[in-house]
């Protein structure tokens, strides 16, 4: 889905950035240029950091739980 509706940004390919390391909005502006026009989107490019921040952490505790075991 088109996130940055200005310069053509997809989720895919903010959440692209944030696997490659983006750990806030200005790391996803620099990667992908997403949220760098209007404006309008940076909302949903924060919502989009935090649900995936979310997901990694997610994913860290799991792997830390079976290590664990």
């Amino acid at each position: 889905m088109i996130i940055c509706q200005c310069n053509g940004i997809s989720d895919r390919a903010i959440r692209k950035a944030i696997r490659d390391g983006a750990s806030d909005r200005n790391d996803v502006v620099r990667a992908c240029m997403a949220g760098t026009a209007c404006g309008g989107c940076v909302p949903t490019i924060d919502e989009i950091i935090e649900v995936e921040r979310e997901r990694n952490a997610g994913s860290a505790l799991a792997a830390l739980e079976l290590a664990i075991v």
